[in-house]
C-alpha cells in the first residue's frame, strides 16, 4: 500500500509541475497586460513607457512602485502602486497623480474583500460615484472617511475596506511626493500646495 500511495503522489506531483510550467507564461502575460492597462487608465496621454522606466521605493519595509509618465519629454505625473491591509487581506491599487499631485484615477489590482461589499472599492471612489476622489489631493492632509471626520463617503457596510483603500491612496501620494520629477518643478508644485 505504501508503494501505491508513493506512486500516486509522484504522478500527481509530476502533473502539477507540468501544469505549472504550461501556465506560467500565460499568467505572466495576463498580469503584464493588467498592469499596462491600469497605468494607461490612471495616467492618460503619455508617450513614454512608464513600466520600463519604473522605480521601486522602499519606505518602512514596504515597497512602492512608481511609473513616471511623460509626453514629448514633459512630465505629466505618475502612477504609484500601493497596498494596504483591508478586511479580507491585502488590497493593492495603482493611483495616478497629475504633475500637481491631484488624483487622476485609480485601479484596483488585487483584493480579497467581501463580494458585494468591500469589493465595491473598484468603482466606489471613481469619478461621479459617492466616494469620488478624483481631482483631490492629499497635499492638505490625508484623505479619510466621513466617519473619521474626513470628506470621503465610505463604502456602505465596508468602513474597514474604505479606510484601507484611502490609506493606500495616502501612502501612494507620500511616495509620489518624494519621487516627483524634480527637473520639471513637479515636486516644488506639490510641496507648495501644502
Amino acid at each position: 500500500m505504501l508503494l501505491v500511495l508513493t506512486g500516486i503522489t509522484m504522478v500527481m506531483v509530476g502533473i502539477l509541475a507540468v501544469m505549472n510550467e504550461l501556465t506560467r507564461e500565460p499568467i505572466a502575460q495576463a498580469n503584464a497586460k493588467t498592469l499596462s492597462d491600469a497605468v494607461s487608465a490612471v495616467v492618460p496621454g503619455f508617450d513614454n513607457d512608464p513600466i520600463a522606466e519604473k522605480r521601486v521605493e522602499e519606505v518602512d519595509g514596504v515597497s512602492y512602485t512608481i511609473y513616471p509618465a511623460t509626453k514629448g519629454g514633459e512630465y505629466l505625473g505618475a502612477a504609484v502602486e500601493s497596498s494596504s491591509l483591508g478586511f479580507g487581506g491585502q488590497l493593492t491599487i495603482i493611483v495616478g497623480f497629475d504633475k500637481d499631485g491631484k488624483i487622476n484615477d485609480y485601479s484596483v489590482l488585487k483584493h480579497a474583500e467581501t463580494p458585494g461589499l468591500g469589493a465595491k472599492a473598484d468603482t466606489w471612489f471613481k469619478k461621479g460615484n459617492k466616494g469620488d476622489i478624483t481631482g483631490l489631493s492629499p497635499a492638505n492632509g490625508d484623505l479619510t472617511v466621513s466617519k473619521d471626520g474626513g470628506q470621503i463617503d465610505a463604502i456602505t457596510a465596508s468602513t474597514i475596506t474604505s479606510r484601507a483603500f484611502l490609506k493606500a491612496v495616502n501612502n501612494a501620494y507620500k511616495v509620489y511626493q518624494g519621487n516627483a520629477d524634480t527637473t520639471t518643478g513637479a515636486t516644488q508644485t506639490v510641496a507648495q500646495a501644502k
